[in-house]
């Protein structure tokens, strides 16, 4: 880790797939690194159309470890300089494929990787038809000066990933998506609240536009510790800063100073046993449905 106090993060609102993808990537990471960021977030599975758009999973929509997605994101960001969290879906040597989370260092080394753990199955997100649910905790990654949390899309709905995150000593938890526009005014509060609790800045990037009937499109946010709101845009790239000093000053006031009570309250979890999915109740309308 250096001592830069200061730290830019681009959240890149643009997805790279088609003709030209490895040429707008470049580019996009080229004005991240121009408007000061060290470190750039892409949305959900970027280099892809937004596959669980229908329940028909193809082959050609997974790639290994290092594969042609993969290393068009490793390309990318070692031409820029700059680092990037980035994603696949990524089939291991089992066959299983995982929604997955690729964090580059600006040599375009890896760093780590993340699989989404909490996975819909409703229209327009057919998640479990294509990928199954990570089996790893999350954990931090020291990446362009700065100690990174990730977690993808639904999983910023179960806070448990965020305080775990927040208690490795994460500064900042990114969060790449694929959501609804018309569920905006949910996942607002949940930023704001796994942010204050956690006691990290939490930034999230949405795919861009429609796809496939798909609603998609939310802006792009990004909130303080102490719930400031510093990016709410639609903009492709936007960039916020964090500062690591209002991390340590969050961990010093309330709720930051707070007991960590991890031993009690992993018992009680274990008393409990693991459940799949609540069966999906209906549409979307009325506030039901993950997205």
């Amino acid at each position: 880790m250096n001592g830069t106090e200061q730290v830019g993060v681009a959240l890149i609102r643009d997805v790279f797939f088609g003709d030209g993808a490895s040429e707008r990537l470049v580019s996009r990471l080229g004005e991240a690194k121009a408007r000061g960021a060290a470190l750039a977030v892409l949305p959900e599975i970027p280099c892809n159309p937004w596959s669980p758009a229908t329940k028909i999973a193809r082959d050609e929509d997974a790639e290994e470890r290092g594969g042609p997605r993969w290393q068009m994101q490793a390309d990318a960001a070692r031409s820029i300089g700059i680092a990037l969290v980035g994603g696949a879906i990524v089939r291991d040597e089992s066959g299983t494929r995982r929604n997955t989370a690729i964090v580059f260092d600006s040599r375009g080394e890896v760093v780590g990787t993340y699989c989404k753990l909490h996975l819909p199955e409703e229209p327009g997100f057919w998640e479990t038809s294509h990928y199954e649910p990570g089996v790893e905790w999350p954990s931090v990654f020291e990446v362009a000066g700065l100690r990174v949390g990730v977690q993808i899309c639904s999983d910023i709905n179960r806070p448990e990933g965020c305080h775990l995150l927040g208690a490795q000593g994460a500064e900042v938890i990114v969060a790449p998506r694929s959501t609804e526009r018309v569920t905006f005014h949910r996942w607002r509060p949940v930023f704001i609240a796994n942010s204050l609790t956690s006691g990290c800045y939490v930034m999230s990037v949405d795919r861009p536009m429609p796809e496939q009937g798909v609603e998609i499109g939310q802006p792009s946010f990004a909130v303080s510790p102490n719930a400031e709101v510093l990016i709410e845009s639609s903009d492709a790239v936007t960039v916020a800063t964090v500062d690591r000093r209002l991390v340590t000053e969050c961990h010093r006031k309330y709720p930051g100073y707070l007991a960590t009570r991890s031993r009690l309250y992993a018992e009680a979890w274990g008393t409990m046993p693991d459940r799949g999915a609540w069966p999906h109740a209906g549409t979307r309308a009325g506030g039901v449905g993950a997205q």
